[in-house]
């Protein structure tokens, strides 16, 4: 027997070691307008479709009903989310009739199974756990996530049922033929097809067969000896066991692909040691490129390479809202114009250099009547002086940061004092590894922190040199075998990998949902004069050689400029636009709208 290609004898007995999804039937529920509704048809695993989970809304009766066909599991896509009927008065928590229940981990506690649980209440979570004999209605949440196809096969069709999803859009580009109607963006029952997994007597090869496969069987499971067989785990698997049955010695049997890991610690034959399961933190960046595919990557907090930092762009007057930051004034140059549509507002000129401070209301005459717009306070860098600056929230301009920080940091440094996203390049690579595949990469913006689990292994002949291994993106089969740790590992050194990942695990990470609010409601359009095309980098690099030079520390105060009622903003101006000249210095000074103090 071979892959899917089995011999079954009357008389053979296999283990059945789980289900696999083989396939996906969609078949669409809405009437297309003019068009007979398509017949049922297979959707490609690899589709890029964008989905959301239409709630089930046939009840689950027993808690153990659930976990036997709901996935539950470490993974953030393994928490998913109930409400119950009634209310239910527990030990140490009340739940209210239609309270959402998160279920997080199924484990054994005392002897017996249960599901720990948890309720948000004033953005804090309460905990309590529940047994699997716990009866009610229970019933999914409505769920406003996207998920891809391959997130809704692994962690959202529940076992023995459909899975009702709605088409909100595409990952990527489909270069296949579409099988949905044109323009088609409605609801659809995705229909599993599952193959089953087992394992022969004393074989090691996992045996699939098809649900087409015309054979008669019975359940043995009470009357047989279980130990006949070899123990078969998957990665999945070695991630919900509890943490006092690590470590694990165990021989590979199917390989995970695209195996990264040195000396081939992952091969089939080899003997590993599973030492325990945890959480770990990763830096999820993308490559700063424009022209061709972009690169994805989950950087370690303990690469030792370093970086400086790179320019940012911004398309909106918001998105400097959400940029600005109290360590540092954001410095930024105009690469589109803007004319305002009224006269309190400031216009904006391409190669225009501002100062960005703070958001803040002002009113404004249209047509006669005073309104109250969203604007960003600026001070506008002239030749020899600054000028107080209104830029609208929802003005649609063009901006490119100016850099002044020449220093190089540590990831680690990054993380702690900047948010994401924030864009840098790798100014020396980690000299740590034999091939740092961040190195050649024209510029990151690094965009969010991920926490993951991780197995911690090793090769069982050098246990005290470890490798992390992601639990959801490498897939491998192992057999647990009887070989103890015959040795002390003592102090264990753990290392780790920068992750290249697809395009599909990008969109799994982020989750398709912005980082960031969205931007207030943009008034009509009005017609941009002088509106013309700079090079963005060319302007940053330009427009500071001839910036005049001024003390190290400049409080600026622009409340009364502004037409604020608030108090003026403390804040310090960027290095490299520290070169004000001293003209303007002393007719600031003299105004009282800045303060110098003595270099830190």
């Amino acid at each position: 027997m071979f892959g899917n290609e089995c011999c079954l004898s009357t008389g053979e007995v296999i283990k059945i070691t789980g289900l696999k999804i083989k396939k996906i039937i969609a078949e669409i529920c809405e009437q297309v307008e003019g068009r007979e509704s398509p017949q049922p048809f297979e959707l490609p695993m690899n589709f890029p479709g964008l989905f959301k989970i239409v709630a089930d809304k046939t009840p689950y009766l027993t808690m153990e009903e659930i976990t036997r066909t709901i996935h539950i599991g470490p993974s953030r896509l393994g928490h998913p989310c109930f409400y119950h009927q009634k209310d239910m008065k527990l030990e140490n928590v009340f739940v209210k009739q239609g309270e959402q229940i998160m279920l997080n981990s199924v484990e054994e506690i005392n002897g017996e199974i249960m599901v720990n649980c948890g309720v948000i209440r004033n953005h804090q979570n309460h905990s309590f756990t529940l047994p699997l004999s716990q009866e009610g209605e229970f019933y999914e949440c409505e769920d406003e996530r996207i998920y891809t196809l391959k997130e809704v096969v692994e962690w959202k069709i529940p076992k023995n049922r459909t899975r009702t999803v709605k088409l909100t859009g595409f990952s990527n580009k489909w270069d296949l033929t579409n099988p949905f109607p044109k323009g088609f963006y409605g609801t659809l029952i995705l229909k599993p097809v599952y193959e089953i997994q087992g394992v022969m007597k004393f074989q090691k090869d996992i045996v699939r067969i098809l649900p087409s496969l015309d054979v008669e069987v019975k359940d043995i499971t009470d009357s047989y000896d279980a130990n006949w067989f070899l123990q078969l785990l998957s990665t999945q698997d070695l991630s919900e066991r509890t943490s006092k049955e690590f470590p694990i010695v165990a021989e590979v049997i199917e390989a995970p692909q695209g195996n990264h890991l040195p000396r081939n610690i992952l091969q089939p034959g080899k003997t590993i040691v599973i030492h325990k399961k945890y959480q770990a933190s990763r830096i999820l960046a993308s490559e700063i490129r424009s022209n061709f595919p972009k690169r994805h990557f989950l950087i370690p907090t303990s690469y030792k390479g370093k970086f400086k930092r790179r320019p940012r762009e911004f398309p909106t007057a918001y998105d400097l809202e959400i940029a600005k930051s109290e360590k540092e004034v954001l410095h930024v140059v105009a690469t589109k114009a803007f004319h305002p549509p009224h006269d309190e507002l400031s216009s904006v000129s391409v190669g225009d250099q501002f100062l960005v401070h703070h958001s803040q209301m002002t009113e404004v005459l249209c047509q006669g009547i005073r309104k109250v717009v969203n604007v960003l306070a600026c001070e506008k860098i002239l030749e020899k002086s600054y000028e107080a600056a209104l830029l609208p929230l929802y003005m649609e301009g063009g901006f490119v940061e100016v850099i002044h920080d020449k220093r190089q940091y540590q990831i680690s440094e990054l993380c702690a004092q900047f948010h994401w996203p924030f864009n840098v390049k790798v100014s020396v690579r980690d000299l740590f590894i034999e091939e740092d595949i961040l190195a050649a990469t024209p510029g990151l913006q690094l965009e969010e922190t991920i926490t993951d689990t991780y197995l911690l292994i090793s090769d069982f002949a050098n246990p005290t040199e470890c490798w992390e291994v992601p639990v959801s993106r490498l897939s491998m089969t192992v057999q647990l075998v009887n070989n103890n740790l015959s040795q002390d590992t003592g102090s264990i050194l753990v290392k780790t990998l920068t992750e290249e990942i697809t395009e599909e695990q990008y969109y799994m990470m982020r989750r398709y949902e912005s980082s960031f609010s969205h931007p207030p409601p943009r008034p009509p359009k009005h017609p941009s004069v002088g509106e013309a095309k700079l090079t963005l980098l060319n302007v940053a690099e330009e427009k500071t050689m001839g910036l005049p030079k001024s003390p190290k520390s400049l409080h600026v105060d622009i409340s009364k400029k502004l037409h604020s009622n608030q108090a003026g903003l403390g804040s310090k101006v960027p290095a490299g636009c520290q070169n004000s000249l001293p003209n303007l210095e002393k007719e600031r000074s003299k105004s009282g709208a800045v303060q110098q103090q003595a270099p830190m």
